[in-house]
């Protein structure tokens, strides 16, 4: 049952989502030319990173996930867990998880990581996410870090694929918290959080929501115009963008449930993520201009 519990303050759920998006950019980098030692070195220094940032943040966040009804279970709030050992377990996470970073894969990769970091626990934890509406679009930063980390790590540059990756996946976090917030609106209203629906309203949140995805959309396209992933990529890309969207647009009936439409797009937001990190991962292509500087 210890165990257990230095199990679940990481957030495993949190953990599992970056992997997935961790590897897709990988995969898309290495164009199957696959280094699996440094893929394990990646995503295992990642994902070690990602559960000291999510314990850390739960000692930050005890006092407001006591106020809500998904987080007061947690062992911080049930007090199964002190706030000591929770610190203690996040700092050697992080130490381990950075030092394989820096010794397994490049310094790029490495920054990519910390700067998630930083802004996950010292911008959006310690202070955006209380007092600002924007944190929303801070955390974005942080939670599109990973794709574009596994990218970094085989190519040691940033370059137009990464920042696509950055752009595509921040947009993304957008209307995916926007319908977590609608979804759980009483959580955050009691624990005096504002995010956008709690701060201007539901009707403003699904109208940032369908902008967003529109956003989103063109940014996943641009993956394929820029010649890094082929027209199956493409194809589901368009699918699922235009399916979010035409579900998004729902939210406008007057008979709606907002409650169930909010979790609807939740649940098809992870879909489209999860189809185009697998899709980004098997359609990869070799752009142009960097198989003009090869031959």
């Amino acid at each position: 049952m210890k165990l257990k519990r230095y199990l679940l303050v990481t957030k495993p759920g949190i953990i599992f989502g970056n992997l997935i998006s961790a590897i897709g950019g990988f995969l898309l980098a290495a164009q199957g030319r696959v280094d699996w030692a440094l893929l394990l070195a990646t995503v295992t220094g990642l994902s070690l990173v990602v559960a000291s940032g999510c314990a850390i943040n739960n000692c930050i966040d005890q006092d407001i996930d006591a106020k809500m009804a998904r987080t007061r279970k947690r062992v911080l709030v049930t007090g199964a867990m002190t706030t000591k050992a929770a610190l203690a377990h996040g700092v050697v996470l992080g130490v381990a998880g950075f030092s394989l970073l820096w010794f397994c894969t490049n310094p790029l990769a490495t920054a990519c990581v910390l700067a998630g970091f930083v802004i996950y626990v010292g911008v959006y934890s310690l202070h955006m996410k209380r007092n600002s509406v924007y944190g929303t679009l801070v955390g974005s930063l942080s939670g599109a870090v990973p794709p574009v980390a596994g990218y970094c790590a085989v190519t040691g540059s940033f370059d137009m694929g990464a920042a696509i990756l950055l752009l595509m996946f921040s947009l993304w976090q957008m209307p995916h918290s926007f319908a977590i917030a609608i979804f759980r609106l009483q959580d955050y209203q009691a624990a005096g959080i504002p995010v956008l629906p709690a701060v201007k309203g539901i009707s403003k949140a699904k109208q940032q929501i369908v902008l967003y995805i529109l956003a989103f959309a063109a940014a996943t396209v641009m993956l394929a115009l820029g010649g890094y992933v082929g027209y199956g990529y493409l194809a589901v890309a368009c699918a699922t963008s235009l399916w979010w969207l035409k579900m998004a647009l729902s939210g406008y009936k007057q008979d709606v449930d907002d409650r169930v439409w909010a979790r609807q797009m939740f649940v098809f937001s992870i879909v489209t993520i999860t189809a185009l990190s697998v899709m980004m991962a098997v359609d990869f292509q070799t752009p142009a201009s960097v198989a003009a500087l090869t031959v």
